[in-house]
């Protein structure tokens, strides 16, 4: 508009003239904010005019310096100030910064965040010697263009291999150009090279035209669809990739046609029936300001998204074992103090009926609690095994009697081992729970009955297969439980290691038996592979550190202890427990070993205890209470002050243990009388 015409606008306008600019600006900044770029005004002064959120997203510049007339300098100094420039002086850098936006130059350059942003920065002088400055985030774009270099490296690589053969064959070429016969026979030897380096490049690669139609495609290309290379060529794109693909891929390629250069990913089953996930570039063939075809570039991508998928179920197992260990502690708190009170209720009323009615199953379901919490824990890796090096097919011979037992007869055992002597270091309780919940699995896989097989065998895994479960390269027993019932689906099998996952009825089964053979193998140091086809049958093969047989500590008579005197009578012990209920349970059972009891809530209590009561015999301590001195800190003030009075530690925490005194016994609740007596019997001699 010109001059006359908008004093004329402005004149026609009056006094709703205000009311229009400020509808105006709110429309401009409603518009600006809807972009994805971020975009700044700044008039001759290098105050701000205009802008977007978009700007302040990008740069995380606070809401407080979004209002017009913000100098240029003051957004400077903010970024100098938080080191977005890199070391050196703010100073200097605000100044140089400044003094290049005074000059109102157009620029285009790039800036990496600290975080690793990559911002696109575009600045354009307008009239009156004002700035407009387009912030663009092309850290995406920078990867995929990286990404897309070390492909078009390897293939450099590849061809500069190549065009030395390709060099040779042409000089044959010249030499041979006497005749046609030999011209036409070079030419055909040059083709065939060609096609060599094509083929030889780790990638499918293909060309068709405007009309759909394949003219090339190397022999990845055409064996990823099961075809040959010269079967390709002529075909249409709908009759090489099958329906399921071509569903996926055709609004991909009408937009490669139209002039644009795409790249995207789809599923699909492989050769050997696997699922295969793939990643495509199309890249238009222009001649003549026309596309007539488009070149294909094809990657498997399987293990990469195989890599981020295992990443993310890592993340969430190790979510759900920081929740299980910090459950831990008040559950184990609890049945304590459940489990002592009925205790005590069944010892004081032995001849009570109700005590069979009642007081038994509640026991019964409280010991099956503290089970579960166990079972949890193990799951989570936060259970203390007790690995010792163990002869494994010994150990299945004896478990294989226990799962017929465990199984109808329409199921048969059978059990196999490719080694005489194979020598696992790990728990051989747990590794007994895992065979009987892994059998007892495959008996609910196999309704109508089948063939359940044990074998047991030496592998050897090599950097990428330990990699793969994240164990280290070496030597490892292998046991596989292998089963011919129902297999499971690409979903279940997804979630198969999930805690309280299952595909039983409700009231059939809790969902953590395959979880808590997840949890006992990793915490062993070991990996679980697992394989499964619908109607075909599941294998689950448990990988343990090998032992060599040498190795193996010579065994040790066990000592039993003497039950009869405790050694405890009339004692002194104080008792330092912050949960009162615990706390009564804990000081019943002490009486009846026939100690006398001092009681403290927390630590700072207890020490000032220890330090006024001489006759203090013994000190029994929680390791976590409140304040500023928990049973640890106890401990080492008890070793300063008393070095000769013993001290015990319980806790409900499994990991409580990590990093203490290895001389300081650890007490794990829930416990019973006969736990605290053996605990405490050693100190009382």
């Amino acid at each position: 508009m010109s001059e006359q015409e908008n004093d004329q606008s402005r004149g026609a306008a009056g006094a709703d003239a205000p009311s229009f600019d400020r509808r105006y600006r709110e429309m401009l900044g409603a518009g600006l904010d809807l972009l994805d770029q971020g975009v700044t005004v700044f008039d001759a002064d290098l105050r701000m005019v205009a802008w977007n959120e978009t700007f302040l997203r990008l740069l995380d510049f606070p809401e407080s310096l979004a209002r017009e007339g913000v100098s240029f300098e003051d957004f400077i100094r903010y970024n100098a100030e938080r080191g977005d420039y890199g070391p050196g002086d703010p100073a200097r850098q605000i100044a140089e910064r400044v003094a290049r936006a005074k000059s109102f130059q157009p620029h285009v350059t790039e800036r990496v965040r600290p975080n690793g942003q990559i911002l696109s920065i575009r600045g354009f002088p307008l009239p009156y010697q004002g700035f407009i400055t387009v912030y663009t985030d092309i850290t995406g774009q920078r990867h995929s263009q990286e990404q897309i270099a070390r492909h078009q490296a390897e293939l450099e690589e590849h061809i500069r291999s190549r065009t030395e053969a390709l060099t040779r064959a042409n000089a044959e070429l010249t030499a041979a150009v006497e005749s046609n016969k030999a011209i036409t026979a070079a030419l055909q030897r040059s083709e065939q090279r060609l096609r060599e380096i094509t083929d030889a490049i780790p990638a499918a690669i293909a060309y068709f035209d405007n009309e759909w139609i394949y003219r090339y495609a190397n022999k990845g290309y055409a064996e990823w669809f099961g075809w040959s290379a010269h079967e390709v060529e002529g075909r249409r794109i709908r009759d090489v990739i099958g329906q399921e693909v071509f569903a996926i891929v055709a609004p991909w390629v009408t937009r490669a046609l139209a002039g644009e250069r795409v790249s995207y990913e789809y599923a699909m089953t492989g050769r050997d029936g696997t699922p295969v996930q793939a990643r495509s570039t199309l890249v238009p063939d222009i001649a003549d300001g026309r596309v007539i075809g488009c070149y294909v570039h094809s990657v498997d991508v399987t293990e990469s998204r195989r890599t981020q998928a295992a990443l993310a179920q890592a993340q969430k197992m190790e979510a759900i074992g920081q929740l299980t260990g910090g459950l831990a502690h008040d559950f184990n708190n609890m049945l304590t103090v459940v489990i002592g009170n009925l205790v005590a209720l069944k010892e004081n009323h032995p001849d009570d009926p109700l005590t069979e009615n009642f007081v038994e199953p509640a026991m019964h379901a409280a010991n099956r609690g503290a089970e579960l919490i166990r079972r949890l824990l193990g799951f989570a890796r936060r259970q203390p095994l007790e690995p010792r090096p163990l002869e494994v097919n010994e150990l299945i011979l004896g478990m294989s009697k226990l799962i017929r037992r465990s199984l109808p007869g329409t199921i048969a055992v059978s059990t196999a081992s490719r080694e005489p002597c194979l020598v696992a270091m790990v728990d051989a309780h747990q590794l007994e729970n895992a065979l009987l919940n892994l059998a007892l699995n495959a008996r609910d896989a196999m309704p109508n009955g089948g063939e359940l097989r044990i074998e047991s065998s030496l592998e050897h895994l090599d950097a990428r297969a330990a990699a793969d479960l994240e164990v280290p390269p070496g030597d490892y027993v292998q046991i596989a439980v292998s089963d011919n019932g129902m297999g499971m689906d690409g979903s279940t099998l997804a979630r198969v290691f999930e805690p309280f996952f299952t595909t039983k009825q409700f009231g059939m089964g809790s969902g953590l038996g395959m979880s808590m053979v997840y949890g006992f193998v990793k915490q062993s140091g070991g990996g679980v592979r697992i394989r499964s086809r619908q109607a075909r049958g599941t294998t689950v093969a448990l990988l343990l550190p090998s032992v060599a047989e040498s190795d193996q500590p010579a065994a040790q008579p066990a000592l039993a202890a003497p039950l009869d005197e405790s050694g405890l009578a009339g004692k002194l012990v104080l008792l330092a427990e912050d949960d009162a209920d615990v706390r009564t349970v804990v000081r019943m059972q002490l009486a009846e070993l026939g100690c006398a009891v001092v009681e403290a809530e927390n630590g700072a209590e207890a020490a000032d205890m220890v330090e006024n009561i001489p006759a203090i015999a013994l000190v029994i301590s929680d390791v976590v209470m409140p304040g500023t001195m928990d049973g640890r800190a106890l401990a080492r003030f008890v070793r300063r002050f008393r070095p000769e009075l013993p001290m015990v530690l319980m806790s409900g925490f499994a990991d409580a243990g990590e990093g203490s005194d290895p001389s300081l016994p650890l007490l794990a609740k829930p416990f019973s009388r006969d736990k605290l007596l053996a605990a405490l019997r050693p100190l009382a001699a």
